[in-house]
């Protein structure tokens, strides 16, 4: 190398060289220093961190009532309960429950009802005067003698002809039935001139007792009704203002069911 290549030759600086490729190489060392440090961090919290799924709080569990501790409800989300003291005695207790969430709550009640005037049985028949214990959807149509008075359900007004056939010998046993005004109707029994009975059916919902299938001789008409004031043939009945609120509230999409029987054993249905 002579004298002017070492002053002005193209090329830098040995030295040079190699402390722009030192100062590359330290830069490059410390990012990746830095992004191995990060990855570290990250593993470390993703170990130490609990599962996502472990600090999502438990469902609170439901506030203890008489719904909630049903057997079964059959997927409903409306549920009448009609809760007597015993199997002799004629007076109930009627209370409304509406599903929301997993719970039940208390919508309306508890109200004092009228049952058969022989109280409640597991086994009930045609003219016991006794009220079929269990659980039991609502029929597909509501009924009255007064207007509508603002139910989810069709609605039929009664008039003259219209019939409950409570004869276990006949066909449409534990159906209604319309005939022509005045016309004798093909069945006997306890059936029921349904548009004369005031002030009982002014509005009423059918409790499906005997009805998937209907078994000659088990029982008829089971009516959730006005009461009287006095015990029933077998169904339930509460004051007309109340009968009201349950049947406007009722809706067939949330699938009500009514389940009857006493302190002891209503937990069972």
């Amino acid at each position: 190398m002579n004298g002017e290549d070492g002053e002005d030759g193209e090329g830098a600086p040995v030295g040079a060289d190699l402390g722009r490729n030192a100062h590359w190489c330290g830069r490059r060392s410390i990012a990746v220093l830095a992004g191995v440090v990060a990855l570290a961090s990250a593993l470390v919290v993703a170990r130490t961190a609990p599962p996502a799924d472990a600090t999502t709080a438990a469902p609170a569990p439901c506030a203890p009532n008489l719904a909630d501790r049903l057997a079964t409800t059959e997927g409903a989300g409306q549920v009448v309960t009609v809760e007597t003291t015993g199997y002799r005695t004629t007076v109930a207790e009627l209370t409304a429950w509406q599903r929301v969430g997993r719970c039940f709550v208390r919508v309306a009640g508890p109200w004092t009802a009228a049952v058969g005037v022989s109280g409640l049985s597991d086994h009930h028949m045609e003219g016991d005067g006794s009220t079929p214990t269990g659980a039991y959807r609502i029929g597909p149509t509501m009924y009255g003698v007064a207007a509508d008075p603002g139910v989810a359900y069709p609605y039929h007004r009664l008039e003259c002809g219209d019939w409950w056939d409570e004869d276990p010998t006949t066909p449409g046993y534990n159906t209604f039935q319309h005939l022509t005004c005045g016309a004798r109707p093909p069945f006997a029994g306890g059936s029921e001139a349904l548009w004369t009975e005031v002030p009982a059916y002014e509005h009423f919902a059918v409790v499906e007792y005997n009805a998937h299938p209907v078994v000659a001789g088990r029982g008829s008409a089971i009516f959730l009704h006005v009461s009287t004031g006095l015990p029933t043939d077998g169904c339930i009945a509460i004051p007309e203002q109340q009968l009201d609120i349950v049947l406007r509230w009722l809706l067939p999409a949330r699938h009500p069911l009514v389940v009857i029987g006493t302190a002891a054993e209503i937990r069972r249905f």
